[in-house]
């Protein structure tokens, strides 16, 4: 068994008793896109000169979309036994198919179903049973109230008593004792009203920078401010925008993370988690299984112990 998959279970038992929010998490940016799909018509939250390329040239524009779309490689379940226990789910109602379609989006629609997808991760949690996610559901493009409805019982009944409802931030004994795996963050506050199994969206300190040290500067910028009180994300993501686009016709998200990986690595290996206003918690990035990313933000966790 790789230790990773069990990280959360073999942490010293003198960092059961801190909150999530002190501990820290490695997590996965844009988790789902790892399964982009051609079947379907770019997500109609891009702009239509975008959407008429890929109606007329699809040849030229779709594999232009995809190289700027797709964040993971590692599927859902290979990013849990790496460790990774933050999952960012854009979900979508997909303009095709039936009238609950609802599918993950990040430029493109997903080939998954968040159902099949919620399920393969609670069939992964029974087998790993001191192990805890925390679930962002974000975007929700093309939701209407009767289908947030609809997601909301499919949550329910996939992972059951399983959920941690809102509250006070747990900590692992805690969340062991009540056989409790699953945080549920859900940014639509009307729904989020109506159903205690669901926690308010989890800020996520986004750069949206394409150079790296601008990236660096901004997270170290957000830390200087105060870390938010409760669970929150710092996103190592870098981000593209038309202009970069057009001006690096072969270059991809890909390249653009492998190249500042050294950077990153150096960062996020310098930071600390804890109740301070400088300490970080939850870590996302792209490409989490081309580095040693998550391991390095588990080891974080080692400075929460006395010398």
């Amino acid at each position: 068994m790789d230790c990773a998959e069990d990280w959360m279970s073999l942490l010293s038992p003198q960092l059961w008793d801190i909150p999530l929010h002190q501990l820290s998490i490695p997590g996965s940016h844009d988790t789902m896109t790892y399964c982009l799909s051609r079947e379907f018509p770019i997500s109609r939250e891009r702009s239509r000169v975008l959407h008429l390329l890929g109606r007329f040239a699809p040849c030229i524009t779709w594999p232009v979309v995809l190289r700027w779309s797709v964040t993971q490689t590692l599927d859902v379940t290979k990013q849990l036994d790496a460790g990774v226990r933050y999952l960012d789910l854009r979900i979508a109602h997909a303009p095709c198919g039936s009238a609950k379609n609802l599918r993950f989006v990040h430029m493109m629609y997903s080939s998954a179903l968040v159902e099949d997808t919620l399920t393969e991760i609670c069939e992964w949690l029974e087998s790993h049973p001191r192990e805890v996610v925390i679930l962002a559901c974000r975007d929700f493009e093309g939701m209407t109230p009767e289908l947030h409805e609809y997601l909301v019982g499919c949550i329910k009944n996939i992972f059951g008593d399983a959920l941690c409802p809102r509250g006070d931030i747990p900590t692992l004994r805690q969340l062991w004792a009540r056989e409790q795996q699953v945080i549920v963050s859900y940014e639509d506050e009307a729904t989020v009203s109506r159903h205690e199994q669901l926690w308010p969206g989890i800020p996520y300190w986004w750069a949206n920078k394409q150079d790296t040290q601008d990236l660096l500067h901004y997270l170290d910028t957000m830390k200087g401010c105060g870390r938010p009180g409760g669970l929150f994300v710092a996103g190592t993501n870098l981000t593209e925008n038309p202009s970069y686009v057009l001006s690096h016709p072969s270059r991809s998200v890909e390249k653009m993370t492998l190249q500042a990986l050294p950077a990153l690595t150096d960062w996020v290996c310098a930071q600390l988690p804890g109740q301070e206003s400088y300490c970080t918690n939850i870590i996302a990035g792209d490409f989490v299984g081309a580095s040693s990313f998550v391991s390095d933000v588990i080891a974080l966790n080692r400075k929460l112990l006395p010398p």
